[in-house]
């Protein structure tokens, strides 16, 4: 089973010195990858997040990248409604490119509305959207010239061109428990779930290997932890195992960037040999 690490690009630890650190420490203890999330602007009052200062994912990946030469880069997740299709393949065609091909796109629909307000998107057009958007994305990553007919996203494409394209595929994992993110995950290269107790993975694993049986298709679950649990998450990463999962990522909690280093390292041990 691999590992996967959150970067410190959110809340008050955030910075270009601690994403470096994180970055290169995550390469040297050998964790598989290491991911960003992703929030444009927030409420003032609305509680969660718990921070608005949430530096760019796709910026942060590309700083992490310049860092590192063998480490994963994953989004967990990127709100693909909220973006055009078209400026955002071009920034993960380029970032999958500088990066030698070790970009993964984990993708979701989102879940605040207010969010979608603010950037003009309809928060209830947000599946089909996204649907459209990845299609218009793998579209423009594969054809030259390309010619794509929109429904939902306002773009006309007829026999354009857009360079680069990605030098591999960049996968996509696509988050949610939802019936039409299963739906949507089986349809592409995995799923990057959350939420999963040790105890339901297997059924969660069933559920998908009865529609995607061959390992290409990845199962990942993102999982917190903090200075305070972290040395008990071996018990849990090792019934995940079991039950089937392929890949783990940890988001540690901690607040202040030596903490959350030493977290990471513990996380690394607790996880190491499964």
């Amino acid at each position: 089973m691999q590992l996967g690490i959150h970067l410190p690009h959110i809340g008050r630890k955030a910075g270009p010195a601690s994403i470096r650190r994180s970055a290169v420490q995550a390469e040297e203890l050998g964790f598989a990858d290491v991911w960003v999330s992703e929030h444009i602007i927030v409420p003032k009052d609305g509680g969660y997040p718990p921070s608005p200062n949430f530096w760019d994912p796709v910026l942060t990946l590309t700083w992490a990248a310049s860092a590192t030469s063998r480490v994963r880069l994953g989004t967990s997740v990127l709100v693909l409604p909220m973006r055009h299709p078209l400026p955002l393949a071009k920034e993960l065609a380029t970032l999958q490119n500088l990066s030698e091909g070790r970009l993964i796109l984990g993708a979701g629909v989102g879940w605040l509305e207010a969010e979608f307000d603010a950037l003009g998107v309809p928060f209830k057009e947000r599946g089909r959207r996204m649907d459209e958007g990845i299609a218009l994305m793998r579209a423009v990553w594969s054809e030259d010239p390309v010619t794509f007919e929109c429904k939902w996203i306002d773009a006309k494409v007829e026999n354009m061109r857009s360079q680069p394209q990605p030098i591999v595929p960049i996968p996509i994992w696509i988050g949610g428990s939802s019936d039409a993110a299963i739906k949507r995950a089986c349809r592409l290269d995995g799923w990057h779930g959350s939420r999963v107790k040790p105890e339901n993975a297997a059924e969660v694993v069933k559920r998908f290997r009865a529609e995607r049986p061959e390992e290409s298709f990845t199962i990942s679950l993102r999982i917190t932890c903090n200075a305070n649990n972290v040395d008990e998450t071996r018990a849990a990463l090792a019934a995940y195992k079991a039950a089937g999962v392929q890949h783990v990522l940890a988001a540690p909690e901690d607040r202040d960037i030596d903490t959350y280093l030493k977290t990471t390292e513990r996380f690394w041990k607790a996880g190491e040999g499964l």
